[in-house]
């Protein structure tokens, strides 16, 4: 099984071009796809923040829904579009308004196309993506071990979330514990959603949102060589966006 796992793209297509190049994937019939039959999976949060969240969906849509030669797991974001899509009442904010403004510079007919091919991603995907016998998971926040196997409630806000407490910081963010630092499972942990400069590699764990859509790289990791590839992004660089974490 040999899979090339990308953080979170946040609309950042281009750097998710150039990244796939670097990965050795030819764009030739308008979407990445590698000669020796490598796959991506992608970690969520396609969209929202970036230049061009609609462009990100449709090659995703193309490679895991018609292609069948990629992975999808949603993250926070993408269950935010995906509620609006369903005409569910979300605050248009935190990103979700650079989306919403590209849908609506769409007529009619394209709006259609392009919330139909969301909704399908979204709906036909797992929360998490368990692979290579159980040694591969792949979820948006992580995963805690005993959730592993799991799809209940607690598990989907986990995955989505992280360990948030229900509590916030002064700035509005949610407090969450840092289940890495007691993960103990066999299994590697792959995801994202918190931004951090370099990759966090700890306890069998990967955090690859390097948070491009903050200025910071769109990062990949090669499995099963571990080794992590990233490309600069084209964003203005916010450095408080940018978690520390020992």
């Amino acid at each position: 099984m040999n899979i090339d796992m990308i953080g979170d793209i946040h609309g950042c297509y281009q750097e998710f071009k150039e990244l796939t190049k670097k990965l050795g994937y030819d764009w030739t019939e308008g979407f990445p796809d590698h000669p020796h039959k490598r796959k991506l999976a992608f970690v969520g949060d396609l969209t929202d923040r970036g230049p061009e969240s609609l462009k990100v969906i449709e090659v995703v849509w193309k490679l895991v829904m018609k292609e069948k030669n990629a992975y999808y797991t949603p993250g926070n974001h993408c269950n935010k579009l995906y509620r609006y899509f369903l005409g569910n009442k979300v605050q248009v904010t935190h990103g979700l308004e650079t989306t919403v403004a590209e849908y609506e510079e769409l007529d009619k007919k394209e709006q259609q196309q392009i919330r139909r091919k969301f909704i399908e991603l979204y709906e036909e995907n797992p929360l998490y993506h368990v692979l290579d016998n159980g040694k591969l998971v792949i979820a948006h926040a992580g995963i805690r071990a005993d959730y592993i196997g799991k799809y209940h409630s607690k598990v989907k806000t986990f995955v989505l979330y992280g360990d948030i407490t229900g509590e916030k910081h002064p700035d509005g963010s949610p407090v969450r514990l840092d289940w890495a630092k007691l993960y103990q499972g066999e299994a590697t942990i792959v995801y994202g959603h918190t931004p951090v400069r370099e990759p966090r590699i700890l306890n069998h764990t990967y955090n690859i949102d390097t948070g491009a859509v903050f200025g910071g790289k769109l990062t990949a990791l090669r499995y099963p060589e571990m080794s992590i590839v990233s490309v600069p992004s084209s964003m203005p660089y916010i450095a408080e966006k940018f978690k520390e974490i020992d």
